[in-house]
Formats: structure tokens, C-alpha cells, sequence
């Protein structure tokens, strides 16, 4: 099992975990939950207090993905599989991204 933190603009908004290749699970932070302030970070995650499961990668996650010769570079330069996404979003979502949303790997 695999977790990460997700963060909008640098306010812990939810943790998303990877139970296998075939699971995974995004659950919003309690704290940004309940501050009415804090949106929800897409419109395919509304905010809810529920668990989100999905059998395949998060369409919102995924898309944060490169494509391509860049993915393909990343791949090859960080030694991972280029269908293993959610240690390439752990790996490249970081710092920069294009938008609010940023990704830490929880250490187990």
C-alpha cells in the first residue's frame, strides 16, 4: 500500500492512497472538509466526508501526468514503469505544477 498527501496551495487537502494497481481510494483531510473556504480540489472529486475509490487512477491524477517523450524520459530517468502513475505523481508532482495541486508520498 502506497499513500500521499494532497496538497491546494500548500493546505493539506486529502490523502490518496494506492491499495494495488487495480485500488485506489482519495479521501479529503477532515480540517479542509470542514472550512467552507477550502474548494474542492476538482469537479470530479467534489467535497465530501466519504472515501472516493476508484479501479483504475483517479482521471483528475492522471491527468496531471506527462505524456509522451516527456513521460517516457521521466520514466526512464527515475528507473519506474511507465504505467506505475502513482509513483510517477509521487515522483513529479511535487514542487512545480501547472495549478494548486501538489503531491507528497507519506513514508510508511
Amino acid at each position: 500500500m502506497k499513500k500521499a498527501e494532497v496538497y491546494r496551495n500548500g493546505i493539506l487537502a486529502g490523502i490518496l492512497i494506492q491499495e494495488n494497481r487495480d485500488s485506489y481510494i482519495f479521501k479529503y483531510d477532515d480540517f479542509y472538509y470542514h472550512n467552507p473556504d477550502n474548494p474542492a480540489i476538482s469537479l470530479t472529486l467534489p467535497k465530501n466526508n466519504n472515501e472516493y475509490h476508484c479501479k483504475n487512477f483517479f482521471p483528475f491524477f492522471f491527468n496531471m501526468l506527462s505524456e509522451g517523450i516527456n513521460k517516457q524520459l521521466q520514466c526512464k530517468h527515475l528507473k519506474i514503469d511507465e504505467k506505475d502513475y502513482f509513483t510517477l505523481l509521487v515522483l513529479t508532482a511535487r514542487n512545480d505544477t501547472i495549478g494548486a495541486i501538489t503531491i507528497r508520498e507519506i513514508d510508511n
